[in-house]
């Protein structure tokens, strides 16, 4: 079954939205992000549903969002999240939204005593749905343009059936008198925030091959992971990506021949650091 969708991409396209958010005022949202390949989570796609039908915003169009802050931070409006966190904390740190009035169906799950949380685990045991979801659409590139039908229908499918499965998961709290516990926990997901990453001064001891190092080694590559992090929180790169964990243990064993484990642009942009932290052990 495919779900329809609409891409807001032009201010008549936002009035069709708009027109059905006024009139239904329940709404739920998911993102796309892409955490793999960069330092900070990039915001790809805020899909948001209101009745039958499904407005995916782009934060990498040129569209102003700012408008759906409004929706977000209002009490009339319903809004239905699947693992709300992550969602709230992005679209806080890139639009400074603010959130009240929010259902989590995934905090709502743990509540009522679910062990398996996964958004179609949930749908087919409340909604009596079986969602097809693509690892290699979920795992693809969000973050270029232009997407393709299938990643934009793998969003939509995201936010289709939370309402139904809010509704259903609601009747259970009720049911087993936990309404107010879920309430105080959708209060807190509502007043999370997004918090840079900090670096972990024992992430070097977690590299394979460290315990294999001499105490001269394991303090170069120690410093070298640190490096490793400021510069890829700089250059907003995935760690593992801007430098291979098994490069930067290369580098602490054989100091002498840097060149071995780093290419040509990348010893000719970072060569001289390198070699300064190798030199002032």
């Amino acid at each position: 079954m495919t779900t329809p969708w609409i891409l807001i991409d032009t201010q008549k396209k936002w009035q069709l939205a708009a027109d059905d958010f006024e009139r239904i005022k329940v709404l739920s949202i998911d993102t796309e992000y892409d955490s793999f390949r960069y330092f900070r989570e990039k915001l790809c796609l805020i899909q948001i549903c209101a009745g039958q039908t499904v407005y995916i915003f782009d934060p990498l169009d040129s569209l102003n969002l700012s408008f759906l802050g409004r929706y977000f931070a209002d009490a009339r409006w319903l809004k239905i999240l699947h693992a709300a966190d992550n969602d709230i904390r992005l679209l806080k740190r890139d639009y400074r939204f603010q959130f009240r009035n929010i259902f989590c169906t995934h905090r709502a799950a743990m509540i009522l005593g679910f062990k398996e949380l996964s958004l179609e685990k949930m749908i087919k045991e409340f909604v009596g749905v079986e969602l097809k979801k693509s690892k290699k659409i979920q795992r693809s590139r969000w973050d270029k343009r232009p997407l393709t039908e299938e990643q934009f229908q793998y969003a939509a499918q995201d936010v289709i059936y939370l309402a139904r499965l809010c509704e259903r998961q609601s009747r259970e709290l009720t049911a087993m008198d936990l309404r107010e516990t879920a309430a105080r926990a959708f209060v807190r997901i509502a007043e999370t925030d997004w918090q840079e990453k900090t670096f972990n001064r024992h992430s070097h001891k977690r590299i394979k091959g460290y315990e294999e190092l001499d105490q001269e080694q394991k303090i170069l590559l120690k410093k070298l992971d640190n490096w490793r992090f400021q510069r890829a929180k700089e250059e907003n790169r995935a760690i593992f990506m801007f430098l291979a964990d098994s490069h930067l243990l290369g580098l602490a064993q054989d100091a002498g021949h840097p060149e071995k484990y780093l290419s040509q642009r990348k010893m000719k942009v970072y060569g001289r650091e390198i070699e300064q932290i190798i030199h002032h052990r």
